[in-house]
């Protein structure tokens, strides 16, 4: 099994969860691959480097994405048939994050790029309206996220799996002690 996280906006493989769930795998002894890759900072070529890499996987798939990474595990989860596990995930990026059109730099990487209109609209049009499969969607949400609002999501996904903490923040406190649940859960 192929496990890939997807990380947030402005975020990349250096980040915390992306390390932990990468650590975790690791010291498990499970026979799992793990994949994280350096999503491009322009939304239609995030999108076909995640569709590549899962149409070049010879085994079965599970995905994990936080933020705007959930967003568009949301989408791959849909058209794919995969299950993923989603914390605090972001539920209509194309209105948040247009805010930040013009130029950006990753916080991670220095990577410059530019947001422009057409990513806005290509994000509105990745968003999946019905979870077609609820059973295989499980969402992690934390009630003190400050960048999202968790109630978004707890509406959006009310179907699927739920686990809602009080308080924590945007990054899951405490994140690693759900990875056996979550690596569980993600087998086919």
């Amino acid at each position: 099994m192929t496990i890939i996280y997807i990380h947030g906006f402005n975020s990349s493989p250096a980040s915390l969860k992306a390390r932990q769930t990468k650590d975790w795998l690791e010291k498990s002894s499970l026979d799992r691959s793990f994949l994280c890759p350096a999503l491009d900072g322009d939304t239609f070529i995030a999108i076909d480097q995640l569709q590549a890499i899962i149409d070049q996987c010879r085994e079965p798939v599970g995905l994990i994405g936080s933020s705007l990474g959930g967003y568009y595990a949301t989408w791959l989860a849909k058209k794919y048939g995969l299950k993923a596990v989603l914390v605090n995930p972001a539920v209509r990026p194309y209105e948040s994050m247009s805010k930040y059109l013009g130029e950006n730099t990753n916080y991670h990487s220095g990577e410059r790029y530019m947001l422009n209109q057409s990513h806005i609209d290509m994000l509105r049009d990745l968003d999946t309206k019905e979870i077609c499969v609820p059973d295989s969607i499980w969402v992690l949400l934390q009630t003190g996220d400050e960048v999202l609002d968790y109630r978004q999501a707890r509406m959006k996904y009310s179907h699927c799996i739920l686990t809602i903490e009080p308080g924590g923040d945007h990054s899951f406190q405490n994140y690693t002690r759900h990875l056996p649940a979550i690596i569980d859960f993600l087998q086919p």
